[in-house]
């Protein structure tokens, strides 16, 4: 899910918690062996942050396994990737990680393989397309923990009100539609647009696919600049930020900003992932799904987000880990996170049981979007490097000189990739 498709995973799997920085993490004198877990927060409020589950999660395991307890912290997903840095280069690593990326921790030489810390049970049960992905040079060390995609979420009764008879399937349609909101709805944001840093990368490659484009070229190199991309964010720039159709700064406004706009009914459409869903139920929002629009069209491939576990060597914990993570994959566990968040699964077992269940009509738009979808480069081992860069820098985009910005980011990650 910054960001934040669907951006999905692991350490200690599922999606958001983090282990407090403690200790060496060695057995103490009792025998007992402590796991620190770091997590990400997928919750929008303290009362339903991840380590609520986390929590429960530690518990039952050590229930299970006495001589195993489990240290948990929870990070929020702006702060995750500078805190776990910090750890790392501190000497205070953890045990398991669960993120948006672990490529770079693989180029650092950090990691079990996936097959040193899951039974033969607990790999088979993933599917196979998001384990592939997180593959690097063809060894699976990313865990995947949650799935998700992006769709274009519509406020249906804002629509109707500016006369607007069906959500918009290509650009020029969502610039008129938003142009007949602003004139016709004073106070609501016509398109929400978030290119602040807790997922500019994710919000920025949707609309590059619109356009044919994306932040790598079909030979999987870097193109952050290329003319397809400069198009994109030269049209958003001249056609929905300076006509004021969206937030007055969208580099500095987070996708966390927009959801809870259009789930308050302030904002009349914006890309958004399956956890929207329930922000706008509870919000009393009458929303629509649709495909993204794209220059010419509805996009044939979606942004797909997964997020990852990962589990580290240094603190010599496989064994405990292993217990650990088979015990975090079994259905009843992945099934309550996804079904919390509203998110989609990655093991086949849980994806079953919310295919036949009926419980989940409102992700059948989403279901049928993810095997087209496209992910981010997450096996370049320079991915996380070059994310970074675009979650601070590519709103600015929309805002000065596209070209400019665009190019000086392709030079960083040229950099990124020579460096690693």
């Amino acid at each position: 899910m910054n960001g934040r498709v669907l951006g999905l995973a692991a350490v200690c799997v599922v999606t958001s918690l983090a282990l407090t920085a403690c200790g060496s993490g060695g057995p103490s004198t009792d025998g007992k062996v402590t796991l620190k877990l770091v997590a990400a927060d997928y919750g929008d409020k303290a009362s339903n942050s991840s380590k609520t589950y986390w929590d429960g999660v530690a518990t039952a395991f050590t229930a299970a396994h006495p001589d195993i307890s489990v240290d948990v912290q929870v990070v929020n997903w702006n702060d995750i990737d500078k805190q776990v840095k910090t750890m790392i280069q501190s000497g205070n690593i953890p045990d398991v990680l669960q993120t948006g990326g672990y490529a770079d921790k693989v180029a650092d030489d950090l990691l079990y393989k996936a097959e040193d810390v899951l039974s033969g049970e607990t790999r088979a049960n993933l599917i196979e397309s998001f384990a592939k992905a997180g593959e690097v040079n063809g060894v699976q060390y990313g865990i995947p923990f949650v799935s998700s995609a992006r769709a274009l979420f519509y406020n249906k009764a804002l629509f109707q009100q500016a006369g607007i008879t069906g959500p918009p399937t290509t650009w020029d349609e969502v610039r008129r539609d938003a142009e007949l909101i602003k004139a016709k709805l004073p106070g609501i944001t016509p398109y929400a647009l978030p290119l602040g840093p807790e997922e500019a990368q994710g919000e920025s490659m949707i609309w590059e696919l619109g356009n044919g484009g994306g932040p790598t070229d079909k030979g999987g190199k870097y193109a952050i600049d290329s003319q397809a991309n400069i198009d994109t964010f030269g049209w958003l720039k001249s056609n929905v930020v300076d006509p004021g159709l969206t937030y007055a700064n969208p580099a500095t406004t987070d996708r966390k900003t927009a959801f809870a706009d259009f789930a308050a009914g302030k904002a009349a459409m914006l890309n958004g992932h399956p956890s929207l869903i329930r922000m706008s139920e509870d919000g009393k929002v009458d929303y629509g799904v649709a495909p993204i629009p794209g220059k010419a069209g509805p996009l044939a491939s979606t942004l797909g987000v997964a997020d990852w576990s990962m589990a580290f060597k240094a603190n010599g914990h496989r064994d405990q880990i292993k217990q650990f993570l088979d015990f975090v994959y079994a259905k009843d566990n992945t099934l309550r996170f996804d079904e919390t968040y509203n998110l989609m699964p990655v093991t086949k077992d849980t994806l079953r049981e919310m295919t036949v269940s009926g419980k989940h009509k409102d992700l059948e738009p989403f279901f049928t979007l993810l095997p087209q979808a496209s992910f981010y480069p997450l096996g370049d081992t320079s991915w996380d490097a070059v994310s970074a860069e675009l979650k601070k820098g590519i709103g600015s985009a929309v805002a000065g000189d596209p070209a400019k910005v665009l190019g000086d980011l392709q030079k960083k990650a040229q950099a990124a990739v020579a460096n690693k």
